[in-house]
């Protein structure tokens, strides 16, 4: 096999501005290929990447061709990740690093990877043949894949552990983001129950930053994820999966955001998570760009793409939608953006995020800096274990009396406004307490059906005042602990010091009371509010 071709466009690409490589092939030998200009800016040192699992740029060991533009060096060399210290290490004593070699030879320090071991070096205004680059590099790749090999087996059975959700929240805290326990287990136990959850609520809350922090800790690589912003312009699911070009039938188009590639990608890895997350998710209509999407989540056929034979660069003519691709989409609610309709929040759980009087003022007297590097590849040992417990089909056991009588109740008053629940919301709010309950065995049954109805069941309620109040006061008093002579308007509704917290089903009960008085105030209310 020939590499050659593929490093002499590297280079020539090297010393232009281009800094896309969706054109460069994604394997050779064993190996998955890696090529990266830099991101935004051009990169002083340009790099091709070998890699076999369970290594990583990030994280990891693997033959690497570093261009150091400057001194028109190209090195090729036992690479070493500099974001975290890999779990083995290259048996290559004697061998002079990068570091060595530049103070050596140049008097001078390498910007970068200083680390990673020097194999050949070539100048690039001279190059050898083409024979002895291709030689070389199979050479080395020979070594690595022998190295993997006789290596892999010790080390993931070292670093395979179960999914541990307090070390999330512990690592959290460390990286200077400070969430509500509860708000973490909800998210994380909405991820486990279903591949789709909705993060809304007042802009500024932490939405996007929890959705990006979780998949940093437990991806062992950022080609495992992508953060999309959702364009207003997006009418159709192009700017997700592409299109056939109508000029060159053998080709297809895949967007530049990377969302293709991705969903492919976990496809050829299924024992990785791989997650996407739409930012600002309602600039558009959702059911415009995302309606194959909400299709097959329930459906399970595949994306039909394009006919079968007509192209041929790598996109399969049928899409499957992997169960480790999981879909974060946030929410913040204004004048230029679009509501969901049922069908979207039918099929995820929805999270709203609020921040208290105490939460701010805790924050305003402890500002810490952000520091996201702490969250790299920190729980990726537990992916493996990620993925086994969102497989999981199993249902709440534990009082499940209680959470039956309870989600009847609802039913029974949601139906009187068209909002009532079927059997696949019903089967999902069991998966859900399932999760929360392995994740935090101290949450309570009514704190578990509390959640349930809050992101499964409320979500669906909109309507006008006439409509929507007196279901809202029937469901108001579902929620409290005592049932007596409570007049639900004045003594809780429109009672502003009353303590939620003290009732039932507080989270429940407070998010009633917030949409009763803007069906009040306004003529009209739904979830989601501004």
């Amino acid at each position: 096999m020939s590499y050659y071709p593929q490093l002499r466009q590297f280079l020539d690409q090297a010393k232009t501005e281009n800094l896309k490589t969706k054109h460069f092939e994604s394997g050779y030998r064993e190996t998955e290929v890696k090529v990266s200009f830099g991101q935004g800016n051009s990169a002083r040192i340009p790099w091709i990447s070998f890699l076999k699992k369970p290594n990583t740029t990030s994280n990891g060991i693997y033959p690497v061709y570093l261009y150091y533009k400057d001194y028109d060096l190209l090195i090729l060399a036992y690479g070493v990740s500099e974001t975290k210290k890999p779990n083995f290490d290259w048996p290559v004593k004697g061998k002079t690093t990068i570091k060595e070699y530049f103070e050596d030879k140049l008097s001078h320090k390498p910007d970068r990877y200083g680390a990673s071991y020097i194999f050949k070096v070539y100048d690039v205004k001279s190059l050898p043949s083409k024979e002895i680059l291709n030689r070389d590099l199979n050479d080395i790749i020979n070594q690595y894949i022998m190295l993997v090999d006789s290596t892999v087996p010790e080390i993931s059975a070292k670093t395979q552990t179960k999914f541990n959700f307090n070390f999330f929240v512990s690592v959290l805290t460390e990286a200077g983001l400070i969430y509500k326990k509860i708000l973490i287990a909800r998210f994380t136990a909405s991820l486990l129950t279903k591949p789709f959850v909705i993060l809304t609520g007042l802009s500024g809350s932490g939405k996007t930053k929890l959705a990006q922090a979780f998949v940093q800790w437990i991806c062992q690589d950022e080609g495992q994820y992508r953060i999309i912003p959702v364009g207003a312009d997006w009418t159709n699911r192009e700017p997700l999966l592409g299109y056939p070009n109508a000029l060159k039938p053998e080709e297809y188009v895949k967007p530049d955001n990377g969302v293709l590639d991705l969903i492919i990608q976990a496809n050829k890895h299924p024992d990785l998570p791989h997650f996407l997350i739409l930012d600002e998710m309602n600039l558009s209509h959702v059911e415009r760009y995302f309606a194959d999407f909400l299709s097959v989540m329930e459906s399970k056929v595949e994306i039909p793409l394009f006919s079968e034979g007509t192209v041929d660069n790598g996109v399969p003519a049928k899409l499957h939608i992997p169960p480790n691709l999981f879909i974060i989409g946030t929410v913040n609610i204004d004048e230029t953006t679009n509501m969901f309709s049922p069908k979207v929040l039918d099929r995820a759980n929805t999270i709203e995020f609020r921040v208290e009087h105490d939460e701010m003022k805790s924050f305003l007297g402890n500002i810490k800096e952000i520091n996201m590097k702490v969250l790299n590849g920190n729980g990726a040992g537990m992916a493996e274990s990620f993925l086994e417990m969102a497989a999981s089909k199993s249902f709440a056991t534990k009082d499940i009396d209680a959470i039956n009588k309870a989600l009847v109740l609802f039913f029974g008053e949601l139906k009187k406004t068209g909002a009532e629940f079927g059997y696949r919301s019903a089967t999902e709010i069991l998966r859900l307490i399932h999760q929360l309950s392995v994740l935090d065995e101290n949450l309570s049954t009514d704190e578990k059906i509390d959640i349930a109805i809050m992101q499964k069941l409320l979500p669906k309620l909109h309507g006008s005042r006439r409509k929507l109040c007196p279901v809202l006061e029937t469901l108001g008093k579902f929620c409290l602990s005592e049932k007596g002579e409570v007049n639900i308007i004045k003594d809780v509704f429109e009672k502003e010091a009353f303590a939620f917290k003290d009732e039932k089903y507080s989270l429940s009960l407070e998010k009633i009371a917030r949409m009763y008085r803007g069906a009040v105030d306004n003529g009209f209310a739904s979830f989601a509010e501004a």
